[in-house]
């Protein structure tokens, strides 16, 4: 558990001092210190420090202002700080969601955010009748124009959106591409991920995997160097079915040291890498075999429970 602390002023001139001394007096080791908007939701520090927050840490600010200016904003963060786990603390208010009476504001908030919408969906449905009554067409007038400040504030406000999603999902397979790249091919990377996600996340195709982690480095948030150029590897004509299963194994090895044979199975299956001998479901005497050919490779990873000799596999299996 660790406190992870998150400063913000709106301008360079403004003293960041008085919230940096409370935050460490509350026990912060780390803090993000930021000068930027409270209404600019691209901010480049609290990026950085969600990304830092693990399972069990706590993200803690001076006052919830320094952190959101919106009740959507602020609902949104705590969000996704409860769904990897962690928590969050605000020293001037009654906010701490370790705790259950920091947790029941939090929901009268979110009752009072909901009500909030709904009478902003009334009235903008009032709105849009009685401008259409009037022959007013609808639709921001600088985008129908191409107005470039507006394009521009539209994508900015598309990569803020993107970055806080994926702030919020890169701790489940992140540490796979850190661990793989640059000396692993993106190929193996991706079937790597993919063994890591939870049933029914979205997989990654290699293109959608590698433009996600160059958005992560463009942000700031992840080394530059993940994105090299992986060891040149000799082109393999006529690849066998074998060896693209053994090539799976090994990616699903490096992602998931501790599987088991039969969950090796099933993702080989989901991967669409058929038993040899026909049928729906890997027999054991297959995969043991497959493990043998790659760990003959050498590229069962040092931590595996694979790691051992063909008779050590033979005996696990």
């Amino acid at each position: 558990m660790a406190f992870i602390g998150y400063a913000r002023v709106s301008t360079d001139d403004q003293n960041l001092g008085p919230q940096v001394d409370a935050l460490r007096t509350a026990g912060c080791g780390e803090i993000f210190e930021e000068h930027a908007s409270g209404g600019e939701r691209s901010r480049p520090q609290l990026a950085a420090a969600l990304a830092r927050v693990k399972r069990g840490d706590t993200l803690m600010v001076a006052r919830i202002d320094r952190l959101a200016r919106s009740l959507s904003h602020l609902l949104e963060v705590v969000e996704t700080l409860r769904a990897r786990g962690a928590h969050f603390k605000s020293l001037a208010d009654p906010i701490d969601t370790s705790g259950p009476s920091g947790v029941l504001v939090l929901q009268m908030l979110g009752a009072v955010a909901e009500f909030e919408r709904s009478l902003i969906h009334e009235r903008t449905v009032v709105g849009v009748r009685a401008a259409r009554a009037r022959g007013r067409v609808g639709g921001n007038p600088g985008l129908r124009a191409r107005d470039p400040v507006v394009l521009g504030k539209l994508a900015a406000s598309r990569r803020a959106t993107r970055l806080a999603r994926l702030t919020a999902e890169m701790e489940a397979w992140m540490p796979v591409v850190r661990r793989l790249r640059p000396q692993t091919a993106w190929p193996e990377v991706t079937v790597a991920v993919n063994g890591v996600l939870s049933a029914g996340s979205r997989r990654f195709t290699e293109g959608r995997l590698v433009s996600t982690v160059q958005f992560l480095v463009a942000e700031g948030l992840v080394d530059a160097a993940i994105v090299g150029k992986a060891p040149r590897r000799k082109p393999r004509k006529g690849v066998s079915a074998r060896q693209r299963a053994c090539d799976a194994v090994a990616g699903l090895l490096a992602g998931r040291p501790g599987i088991t044979l039969a969950e090796m199975g099933v993702e080989l299956v989901r991967l669409g890498h058929r038993p040899p001998r026909g049928g729906a479901s890997w027999a054991p005497a297959s995969l043991t075999a497959l493990l043998g050919r790659v760990r003959l490779t050498g590229l069962v990873p040092p931590g595996s429970k694979w790691a051992g000799t063909r008779e050590t596999v033979s005996r696990q299996a």
